[in-house]
């Protein structure tokens, strides 16, 4: 990984253009290609950034980012204060809590509760950048990438969209969906799943466990 903190505008046209002026920010290069541009605030999310698979043209003060949608992110580096590179090595995965390890258990041995039809191909499918939750296949045989979540958030979202990119390059999968499963999803997740072509479902853990309510007692 390098981290560069410097002086920096930063510049993106794509989809619709922004510009971020100039400030000092650091700047975020992931071994698996992703480019971030992150502020002193605003906890985890970065201001900008650019998802792997991309190119990085370093042209000294200038760096321009392009993915395989032509989408470009230019950094001028006005000033560098600071510029390390870390070697983080394999990273062995968020462990999941309890319930949501479990739910994700409870969701392969019946994926038809998140859709009719569907079946299991692989639990914890890997990827360069981590396992995907389930993959499975629709009735008609299209591959479905599902992540799973105890709470659905924008982050769970984001992260499903990563792996569908890493998946995409297995041309062997053909055309591949994605579906986002929670317990509750919250309105957010709902908006931006929506808006990146996925399907979003909640499931009930108790009904999955094949709990009534009437079974449900403190001792």
């Amino acid at each position: 990984m390098r981290l560069v903190v410097a002086r920096c505008t930063v510049d993106y046209d794509g989809r619709l253009s922004a510009h971020l002026p100039e400030a000092v920010r650091l700047v975020m290069v992931k071994a698996d290609g992703c480019v971030a541009i992150h502020a002193d605030g605003g906890a985890y999310k970065p201001l900008n950034w650019m998802n792997a698979p991309n190119t990085l043209r370093d042209e000294g003060e200038r760096w321009v980012v392009t993915n395989k949608q032509g989408e470009t992110l230019t950094i001028h580096l006005h000033e560098v204060l600071s510029d390390h590179e870390h070697e983080l090595g394999d990273d062995p995965g968020l462990q999941k809590d309890g319930v949501e390890a479990h739910l994700q258990e409870l969701l392969a041995a019946a994926p038809h509760a998140i859709e009719p039809g569907l079946t299991l191909v692989r639990r914890e499918y890997p990827t360069a950048i981590g396992p995907v939750d389930l993959v499975c296949r629709d009735a008609d045989g299209a591959v479905v990438a599902v992540e799973v979540k105890r709470r659905g958030e924008i982050d769970g979202v984001e992260q499903l969209a990563r792996y569908i990119e890493r998946l995409q390059l297995d041309s062997s999968l053909g055309a591949i969906r994605g579906v986002f499963v929670a317990q509750v999803v919250k309105p957010q997740a709902r908006v931006l799943a929506e808006s990146r072509g996925f399907r979003w479902v909640e499931v009930d853990y108790d009904e999955l466990r094949g709990l009534r309510p009437d079974d449900l007692r403190l001792f």
